[in-house]
């Protein structure tokens, strides 16, 4: 059953998978959501035996259905291959109270590896599916992994050209230099001086620019989005929810049909967005549990049913979180607004206009599935020496979010249901808060702090971190958030 793709916020043409993630962003503005979701065509038993790949293709190609069989499993075979640092792609590290599924082993040591090694991929292919000739702009703000992330795929692929803002002043040390040290002639990454909902609005308003639309088509370009907007980065997060489960039947700790807890630190509401299609799809999931940091304004959302935004903007030690503006929430008020796109559009324009809106009692019975909850500065820090503490296990501050959260979860609910916790990042990518969480001295350079970390945690210093030992400083422009649409008609030419 071929899947087809319509806009969150109108009832326009429904298109093909390829062509949503080619376009990336409606023309409305809204997110492209599937019109359909399919059910898992395999028995749960048959993942416990399945590797990352073939999970990969069984799941993908459900919600990919334009692409042929060779297409996809060509674009999986490129993207998951000797870039991640483990064979098995992605693993479950078992603690005393939870599985941590361990999602930062790919080249820039974050989950967003995950998916967007393979979004490139999936990029050209759609391409040259729908015989375009112009060459694809990646437009993406990032709030620390996603930039490095999409550099990292993108740099060098022939027919593109990618471009990254990222707030200047907030992101982690070694997020920063993992950016602007970026090889690549294709590749452009720009600071600005404000926060990450700065520039993803800046983002959204230049793809939805005329305008710059119409300049761009003129030189031979079109944009297309790497942020988890773009269906092309959701689907491919999918898979390791589907994955996890199979390993936990696989090492016999549930039976199949039992129900799992995922528990995701959350900014943009993309990974845990994922999870929630995984359960649509027919995977036993029992709570969401989507935990924030000070900026909790899912967790009140959660709370009242209502989303505000106005609110002051907290810099953390889990700056991938540091999000007011949570993008992919947006796909799920269509969906409990029942595929409404009237609905969800008139409360995405009381966002805009007002900073908040306010969902209704019937749509918030449908997201009971979801438990919100928080874990302020302190709460973090100790949740990073808790762990190591008690099971010799180092996390990063995004993961002791998570894993923060589950532990108030448990006090509350009582509810031993086997929980996997994601694991986002190796902890060099954070190392200078992991250190001072731990107590050991913090005031050292960024590759000393790599250093003095390894010894702690046993683990060698990661490549990623290594190779900026030596690595040039190539990207230095810095500019207002208001000036975002001016470099990037610089960097094009335009």
């Amino acid at each position: 059953m071929e899947v087809l793709y319509k806009s969150t916020r109108s009832d326009s043409r429904p298109i093909t998978a390829s062509r949503a993630i080619l376009q990336g962003l409606s023309d409305d503005g809204g997110l492209f959501v599937p019109l359909t979701i399919p059910a898992l065509d395999h028995s749960l038993e048959d993942f416990a035996s399945m590797s990352y790949q073939e999970t990969a293709y069984q799941v993908m190609k459900l919600l990919l259905t334009d692409y042929t069989e060779e297409e996809l499993r060509g674009c999986i075979n490129r993207a998951y291959d000797a870039k991640f640092d483990i064979p098995e792609i992605t693993r479950l590290h078992r603690t005393s109270d939870a599985w941590y599924l361990e999602l930062y082993h790919g080249a820039t040591i974050a989950f967003k590896d995950m998916a967007l090694s393979i979004l490139p991929h999936l990029m050209i292919t759609a391409a040259k599916k729908n015989n375009e000739d112009k060459e694809i702009v990646i437009l993406t703000a990032t709030s620390g992994d996603t930039g490095k992330a999409a550099l990292a795929g993108f740099a060098g692929v022939e027919g593109t050209k990618i471009i990254v803002f990222y707030p200047k002043d907030g992101v982690s040390s070694i997020q920063e230099k993992q950016m602007v040290t970026q090889k690549g002639d294709n590749t452009c990454v720009i600071g600005i001086r404000g926060n990450f909902d700065d520039a993803q609005n800046g983002v959204k308003k230049i793809f939805t620019d005329e305008k710059m639309k119409a300049d761009l088509a003129a030189a031979g370009y079109q944009f297309s989005s790497a942020n988890s907007i773009n269906i092309g980065r959701l689907v491919p997060q999918i898979v390791y929810y589907v994955y996890s489960y199979g390993r936990l039947l696989k090492d016999q700790v549930i039976q199949a049909g039992d129900p799992v807890n995922f528990v995701v630190p959350t900014g943009n509401f993309g990974n845990i967005l994922a999870a929630y299609y995984a359960r649509q799809m027919g995977l036993p999931v029992g709570k969401l549990i989507c935990a924030s940091n000070s900026n909790k304004v899912l967790y009140d959302f959660f709370q009242t049913g209502a989303y505000d935004r106005n609110r002051e903007f907290i810099l953390t030690s889990s700056p991938s979180m540091d999000i007011l503006i949570s993008s992919n929430l947006e796909r799920l008020i269509y969906h409990v607004a029942g595929n409404d796109a009237a609905v969800n559009a008139g409360l995405m324009k009381d966002l805009t206009q007002k900073g908040v809106y306010t969902v209704t009692d019937a749509m918030r019975k449908q997201m009971e599935i979801f438990y919100g909850g928080y874990a302020d500065e302190a709460a973090t820090a100790a949740q990073i020496r808790k762990i190591f503490e008690k099971d010799g296990y180092v996390l990063d501050p995004h993961t002791a979010v998570a894993s923060a959260v589950y532990d108030t979860y448990l006090e509350e609910t009582g509810d031993r249901t086997p929980a996997v916790i994601d694991f986002t990042a190796s902890p060099f990518k954070f190392e200078r808060a992991v250190m001072q969480a731990l107590g050991r001295p913090s005031d050292l350079s960024d590759l000393d702090l790599a250093d003095a970390l390894s010894k702690v945690s046993g683990d060698a210093v990661p490549a990623a971190v290594e190779g900026l030992r030596t690595a040039e400083i190539r990207h230095k422009i810095v500019c207002e958030k208001d000036a975002m649409a001016e470099e990037v008609r610089k960097f094009l030419g335009l």
